[in-house]
């Protein structure tokens, strides 16, 4: 029997995080555990928070509704922090995985980590000192982009190969690809649960952290296009994500 991965609370200060860091934020929590619970806070009817929308069902995380209830006054914080401590007290959690620029949540992470679980913080460059020091480990999301970059450059100077291999592949091409189709099912078998399905994001984050696998390099933005693309497997959609499992 494999033991348990730590479960983590993802939970997300919409107002004060960039959408399109997302990615970087859960690969990094799959080096700590397993991101079961995930939830982004703001008020959504923001045309500023248009971003973190396009990206909610593709990687499973629950939007919770916020009103400003006074002018000036974010009432986003209040919202994270109380649904934190009922999370802390009626779940059975190993940590917690906090994205905010906001250094209002330094008490939080305090009392997280005075009941004995992990904070893991993410955030820019701009966050307050004592949120950074709070938190039992804290990563700025802009030296993810230089990670990224640094990445990038590399692949780059190998020549136009990759570009070459980036071109979409058709449904046809990705079957016969026997390496491809066997990392695809065996992602799905590995994260799948009781009904045979398994989260897009956790499929996801699986593949990368067993392989680096990209679906850039079979022309495909993202992983649930590359799915699709095969016609292989069975996709569906629900408010709280997006789930796969393999064709009978």
């Amino acid at each position: 029997m494999h033991p348990s991965k730590p479960n983590i609370a993802l939970l997300i200060d919409a107002d004060n995080a960039p959408a399109h860091e997302i990615e970087s934020i859960l690969t990094e929590i799959t080096k700590h555990g397993v991101a079961n619970i995930r939830k982004a806070y703001g008020n959504w009817t923001k045309p500023a928070l248009k971003p973190w929308e396009d990206c909610l069902h593709e990687y499973a995380i629950l939007p919770v509704q916020q009103f400003d209830y006074t002018k000036g006054k974010n009432a986003t914080d209040a919202a994270l922090i109380i649904d934190a401590m009922d999370l802390l007290y009626t779940h059975k959690l190993d940590a917690f995985a906090i994205v905010s620029s906001d250094c209002d949540f330094t008490p939080l992470v305090m009392r997280i980590l005075a009941n004995g679980l992990k904070a893991y913080g993410f955030g820019g460059r701009k966050t307050p000192l004592p949120f950074v020091h709070a938190c039992s480990t804290f990563l700025y999301l802009e030296d993810s982009k230089k990670s990224k970059k640094t990445t990038s450059t590399a692949t780059s100077k190998a020549g136009k190969t990759a570009e070459k291999t980036a071109q979409k592949k058709t449904g046809k091409e990705l079957k016969q690809d026997t390496v491809l189709m066997n990392s695809l099912r065996k992602a799905v078998a590995e994260t799948q649960n009781g009904q045979k399905w398994s989260g897009l994001s956790q499929v996801g984050s699986y593949l990368r952290q067993k392989s680096s696998f990209a679906p850039q390099s079979y022309g495909y933005a993202r992983f649930i296009s590359l799915f699709e693309a095969t016609g292989s497997f069975e996709i569906c959609r629900k408010p709280s994500g997006v789930y796969i499992r393999c064709k009978k």
